[in-house]
């Protein structure tokens, strides 16, 4: 098969869908692959060393799209991008297209087959794919939060771990899991109160197990009002598979926090889960609403790109590798969690959360491609 490896056009997106190792992987297996002219200068992988792993590079990505089979993408794509894709076309990349209807009609008419990094999930809820970004996300969050907090960038003015003598910082991260776990462990880590909520039990207890200092408490209404309004960062690390992330926090509630106060939501990129919050960028990456400050940037990872180029290709590479020596048919019919990250085939919605976030209407995969699990 032909992979196809554009570069990515989002603004102050570093990153690139397969790294020199990845590429030879898939090459050394008979497959070729083609690098668009730069792609992995964001993460300092060089034309030469695609060259190197047997890739070809070519021009643009106008010669990406006309000659590839299989385009890898780290994020969702734009128009330009989109505009480019025919029905043969397989589309791998993060999607989360639940708050974005424009998108998923786009993708609809395109005919192409379009998986969802996001939404490859395996029986007991694991989300192989979106976990590194999540980790990586969840680990910046609270130095994010302890950035904006600081006076001169036009936070409250306090330091998260405190000072002898002094009060630390109260964080409050909103769900337990990869994500509000590794946020909580650094901020923590930093010497903040840190408390975690969520509603699933199991996962408060794991987080409990494995976080020493972390109070961890059942999210409720009551307690997310209590919490949120004392708290100097908010964290907001929920996630529902396929849908648009669920509005824990209402307006009147962030009304309520005190002035210089940081929200950092992490699930913006599916609708966000604090009712105030909207995506931002790297360039002009927060807003002031009721005088707390709100960060959206809806691909943080790419702020590390060579950490999280190298973390992506690892966990994506095997399922990749999948598509292109069997063809998605025989690769979902094989792999119930690749199967899962199908959203769109056929010129049909084949995620039910996706078809009702979006409108939709929606086909089971087994409607558009007969599968028997074995």
């Amino acid at each position: 098969m032909r992979i196809g490896v554009p570069t990515e056009i989002r603004q102050d997106e570093y990153r690139v869908a397969l790294t020199p190792a990845g590429t030879k992987e898939l090459t050394s297996r008979g497959h070729e692959v083609l690098v668009q002219h730069g792609a992995g200068e964001g993460s300092f992988f060089a034309d030469e060393a695609y060259v190197a792993a047997g890739a070809r590079i070519v021009p643009d990505a106008g010669a990406v799209f006309a000659q590839a089979d299989l385009i890898a993408k780290v994020k969702e794509p734009l128009r330009e991008e989109y505009l480019r894709l025919e029905p043969r076309h397989i589309l791998f990349t993060f999607l989360h297209l639940a708050p974005d209807p424009a998108l998923t009609k786009a993708l609809v008419d395109s005919g192409a087959t379009c998986l969802a990094y996001e939404t490859v999930e395996s029986a007991d809820g694991h989300k192989p794919l979106l976990a590194p970004m999540s980790e990586i996300a969840g680990r910046l969050a609270p130095q994010v939060g302890a950035y904006f907090l600081e006076r001169m960038s036009g936070g409250k003015g306090k330091l998260l771990g405190g000072a002898t003598g002094v009060k630390a910082a109260n964080v409050v991260v909103l769900g337990a899991g990869i994500a509000g776990r590794n946020a909580a462990a650094i901020a923590a880590g930093m010497g903040a109160h840190t408390k975690i909520l969520d509603i699933d039990l199991p996962a408060l207890a794991a987080a409990q197990r494995e976080l020493s200092g972390v109070q961890t408490l059942h999210s409720n209404q009551l307690t997310i009002e209590d919490e949120v309004t004392k708290a100097d960062v908010v964290i907001g690390a929920v996630l529902v598979s396929g849908a648009r992330t669920p509005v824990l926090v209402t307006e009147d509630v962030v009304r309520s926090m005190q002035p210089g106060s940081v929200i950092v939501d992490l699930s913006v990129d599916q609708g966000g889960c604090v009712a105030t919050s909207h995506v931002t960028t790297h360039r002009d990456p927060t807003f002031v609403k009721h005088g707390v400050i709100h960060y959206g940037v809806d691909n943080m990872a790419g702020v590390v790109p060579i950490t999280s180029t190298l973390a992506l290709t690892n966990a994506t590479l095997p399922y990749i590798l999948a598509v292109a020596e069997k063809g998605v048919v025989a690769a979902a019919r094989s792999d119930p969690s690749l199967a899962r990250g199908v959203n769109v085939m056929e010129g049909k919605v084949t995620l039910r959360e996706v078809a009702e976030a979006t409108g939709n209407a929606y086909f089971p995969l087994e409607y558009v491609l007969p599968i028997e699990y074995t």
